[in-house]
């Protein structure tokens, strides 16, 4: 197995009394996790039929009856079963000595069920995909290194890592059947090939600034209902959004905003682009989506608090990535020609004053990890 970093996160504030969430895409690994981390829990599964009637709606008696003798409790798959945050509520309060463990694929569904009944009962965690710090981890520097251009181009979800031959098969199937099943089922979408051919759009657009106006005028749909669709993205856990870092100088651009995906294999998977990376004319796009997909899961798996920003005026000095932490400020600029030139704007230095500069290229990537 692929040790997962936040395994070591999860265990550090391993609290009782708190009910530990872990939500993140399907098929990220999070029963996978849970069950290497917990081999000796009660394990309750939201799709099977009797654990879900037993979790809806039960008394204090019923729950005591069943898990009173239990020291830790998975219940995985809780979207699917209603009321359940009513349920969870009731454990952590009224069954001493219990560790609760829940997990769940969607976050807007989850979320909405149990934020109000653990206020102040829970830790939330995200698990994304395999991350490049867990590979070099894994196998070492050396071969991972060697798998870049693969992993540009399809990913690193754990199935598509585990079996490489079949990778785009795996992936389209990934993206087409479990990432959309939770974006197109919800009650909200009336238009499902809408929401496609804005994620198609989207993945054209990685590292540009992203208008809601033009993509709504270009897929014939309301500029609030792309700011819905967006939000129902992100709480699926396709893409996230970066904003532009302003302190409201004068040539700054504010309320601007870049759009990522969380896995580079699924940015290609929507438009179908699987050819090799050495005819590809957007490698600088996959390497700069890759990178900051990279640090997002970073700053998750650490839970390190740091805030993502890119930087860009109106007279188009930019700055790929910026990273605050406590007032201090790191800039990074993404080069996937190691030869490229690049010049920190002095405007920014003078604003920001950060304390570390870099560009990053394929060969002193692994400098993004501290």
């Amino acid at each position: 197995m692929i040790s997962r970093t936040l395994a070591q996160t999860i265990k550090q504030r391993n609290h009782p009394k708190k009910a530990v969430v872990v939500m993140g895409p399907r098929q990220a690994g999070k029963s996978t996790l849970l069950k290497y981390m917990l081999p000796e829990a009660l394990w309750l599964d939201g799709d099977e039929p009797d654990d879900r009637e037993f979790l809806t709606n039960p008394t204090s008696t019923l729950l005591l009856n069943r898990l009173g003798n239990q020291s830790i409790v998975v219940i995985d798959e809780a979207q699917r079963i209603r009321n359940i945050g009513v349920t969870l509520k009731l454990i952590t309060d009224k069954i001493p000595g219990i560790q609760l463990y829940v997990s769940g694929s969607s976050s807007f569904e989850l979320s909405s069920n149990i934020n109000e009944p653990l206020t102040g009962r829970k830790w939330d965690f995200n698990l994304l995909p395999l991350s490049f710090e867990e590979m070099i981890n894994h196998h070492g520097f050396t071969k991972e290194s060697r798998l870049l251009p693969h992993r540009l181009i399809y990913g690193y979800y754990p199935e598509v890592v585990t079996h490489s031959e079949a990778a785009e098969q795996i992936i389209k199937s990934l993206t087409n059947n479990y990432l959309y099943k939770d974006v197109l089922t919800w009650e909200r979408i009336q238009k499902p090939d809408k929401i496609e051919r804005l994620v198609q759009a989207l993945a054209l657009q990685v590292g540009q600034l992203v208008s809601y106006h033009e993509l709504a005028k270009n897929l014939g749909i309301r500029h609030e209902t792309i700011e819905n669709y967006i939000q129902i993205l992100e709480n699926a856990f396709i893409v996230f959004r970066v904003p532009g870092l302003a302190k409201n100088l004068r040539n700054e651009l504010v309320k601007s905003r870049k759009i990522f995906f969380y896995d580079n294999g699924v940015m290609n998977a929507v438009n179908e682009q699987f050819k090799p990376l050495s005819i590809r004319s957007d490698a600088g796009m996959l390497w700069e989506n890759f990178l900051i997909s990279e640090r997002k899961k970073h700053l998750n798996n650490h839970l390190t608090g740091a805030k993502m920003f890119f930087w860009r005026t109106k007279d188009q000095s930019e700055i790929d990535y910026v990273e605050e932490l406590g007032g201090e400020y790191k800039a990074y600029e993404f080069k996937w020609n190691k030869l490229a030139s690049y010049r920190f704007p002095k405007s920014f230095s003078e604003a920001y004053k950060p304390t570390e500069y870099k560009v990053i290229t394929p060969q002193n990537r692994v400098e993004l990890y501290p």
